[in-house]
């Protein structure tokens, strides 16, 4: 028989495990007994009492994973004593390099932050919201606050982790933008070397014109 929400009131024993496995298993946050007993139409002793065999079975097949209770519901945890595997792989992931894209955008935030997604987007001419997740992750920059225009777009700036990770005392410490900009004379032969001829005033030289024959 179906229920009014799909749902089947005459699932075996079995069904009903693998039905709070499935749910435990999309779900974000711990999952209330008494959720899966409305999702499953059934009472949450009978929840309890799955979720107890389903305890006993992992733990008889010496499975990697617990299914615990947290916060006032159940979800599945790794099993502790393989904590030092996961903390390997956890640790192993921090340590992953970052990717141009990732670097590149980390450091616009660096220099110019506070500063929001779509200001970086602007600068860096690409959609960047992956990468700023990535770089909230790896715990390298964090929102610090809220843009007053529309729609109060949130803010992203760097964390101390960030300054941890390149040596540095305090944002004053980075390296000034000059470092990386070439001269002003140079800067200034590589523009009129890049205009189109029609662009270029008649009787000026540029940086890339070759020696006026003598004479």
């Amino acid at each position: 028989m179906i229920g009014a929400h799909g749902a089947d009131v005459d699932l075996t024993t079995s069904e009903r495990k693998r039905a709070i496995e499935a749910v435990l298993l999309a779900a974000t946050e711990p999952v209330t007994p008494s959720t899966l007993a409305q999702l499953l139409e059934v009472p949450v002793g009978t929840i309890e009492t799955c979720v107890g065999e389903l305890r006993a079975e992992y733990e008889r097949d010496g499975r990697g994973f617990v299914l615990a209770s947290v916060a006032g519901g159940y979800r599945f945890q790794t099993h502790p004593d393989l904590a030092e595997y996961v903390e390997r792989f956890v640790l192993e992931g921090q340590h992953a390099r970052l990717s141009n894209a990732a670097l590149e955008t980390l450091a616009i935030v660096a220099y110019k932050q506070p500063i929001s997604r779509a200001q970086i987007s602007s600068i860096r001419g690409v959609n960047v919201d992956g990468v700023v997740r990535t770089l909230l992750t790896r715990g390298y920059v964090e929102e610090v606050g809220h843009d007053p225009g529309p729609g109060t777009p949130a803010l992203y700036g760097t964390t101390p982790l960030f300054l941890e990770r390149l040596g540095l005392a305090s944002l004053d410490d980075l390296p000034a933008l000059g470092d990386f900009v070439p001269p002003p004379d140079v800067m200034e032969a590589l523009e009129r070397g890049l205009r189109a001829p029609d662009e270029v005033p008649e009787n000026v030289e540029t940086a890339f014109d070759e020696d006026p024959p003598a004479g």
